[in-house]
């Protein structure tokens, strides 16, 4: 079993609270590097979301 799956059977059921985690580390960053990174964080913050299933927006469809 990967590192990964270990975490993803770990969160299971607790979807929403490691979506919160995700988001406060990211402020937290961004709080430290005063924004300079914030682009890049936010692309973090979306892929762990992804790869965790706990982003909300992965079911919408696209901005046009």
């Amino acid at each position: 079993m990967s590192m990964m799956d270990k975490i993803k059977s770990m969160l299971k059921g607790h979807e929403s609270q490691a979506g919160q985690g995700i988001d406060k580390s990211g402020d937290f960053v961004d709080d430290k590097t005063q924004n300079k990174y914030s682009g890049q964080v936010d692309t973090a913050q979306d892929k762990l979301k992804d790869r965790f299933g706990t982003n909300p927006d992965q079911d919408k469809p696209p901005q046009t």
